[in-house]
């Protein structure tokens, strides 16, 4: 099955990444231009345009991943982020009319765990959990080998629950550190690099928080391991020794004790091999 040759396609507001992906392979990879700001038919057209530089017949089927939600059985996207015009459009039926292959769309989160099962570490595990943490706290769940994203694509959204009087996202993303302490995460990073003890301290905290979020995770779905990707995970060396603290107060001993916890081998192409790779856990079912 990995054999087939997918186009994986990464839709943002102002770029969209694709390439041709065959096993764990990328190639004909490029980024192309997308105004935020265009119509819904401008940003259709801009995607419809970007696929079709790679499309031949030897393409087996397009993942779209989408930072949105969307109705994926149907392939509908809504309320786009970054992209005011897209509040609700058939992406899987206009993709699919253009190419005739087969279409599926899902959020970048959901494209970030099954990136993990199929092209990553999870590939050995039968449930997990994918966190991408960056300017938010986004989350996809993968039971007995599929991806499960709910009725409403909604599953996972760990970071919406309600927590210190804010929500995870608002402790476990890159908005700890501006909310916080006024900074940067990336400027954190670079101070802890030189040994800097505030920054030390900062990370200490982030990782008590992403920790409590992990101890919610492994209450709601149990996994057998639990992948980080997101550009906050480059920090992960000042946050690990506390999460652990943290995920180590967890009442059943024998669930820690089998518990992975680990960061992604591929962040800047989990995106694309994500989206491919909604192809093949279709093909699960």
């Amino acid at each position: 099955m990995l054999d087939k040759t997918i186009i994986g396609v990464d839709m943002g507001g102002t770029n969209i990444g694709i390439a041709r992906v065959v096993k764990d392979k990328i190639s004909d990879h490029f980024t192309t231009d997308n105004d935020a700001q265009g119509t819904e038919e401008q940003i259709l057209n801009t995607l419809l345009d970007t696929i079709d530089q790679l499309y031949d017949e030897s393409i087996h089927g397009i993942g779209i991943g989408v930072p949105s939600l969307v109705d994926v059985e149907k392939g509908i996207v809504y309320d786009v982020q970054n992209i005011p015009s897209w509040n609700r459009i058939p992406v899987k039926d206009v993709v699919e009319k253009r190419f005739n292959v087969p279409v599926y769309v899902n959020n970048d989160a959901n494209c970030f765990v099954v990136s993990e099962k199929y092209f990553g570490k999870g590939k050995q595990y039968q449930d997990i959990v994918g966190l991408t943490m960056g300017t938010g706290l986004g989350a996809g769940i993968i039971i007995q080998n599929q991806l499960y994203s709910g009725q409403n694509c909604g599953a996972g959204e760990f970071g919406s629950i309600p927590y210190n009087g804010q929500t995870y996202e608002d402790y476990c993303s890159g908005k700890f550190f501006k909310r916080e302490y006024g900074i940067k995460g990336h400027q954190v990073f670079e101070d802890a690099i030189s040994g800097n003890q505030k920054a030390l301290d900062i990370f200490h905290k982030f990782g008590t928080h992403l920790g409590n979020a992990i101890l919610t995770i492994l209450f709601a779905v149990d996994p057998q391991a639990i992948f980080l990707g997101g550009s906050v995970t480059q920090s992960y060396q000042f946050f690990q020794e506390s999460m652990w603290e943290t995920i180590n107060t967890f009442p059943y001993k024998r669930t820690i004790e089998k518990l992975v916890v680990d960061t992604t081998d591929n962040p800047q192409w989990a995106p694309i091999l994500g989206a491919a790779a909604l192809h093949y856990d279709a093909q699960q079912i």
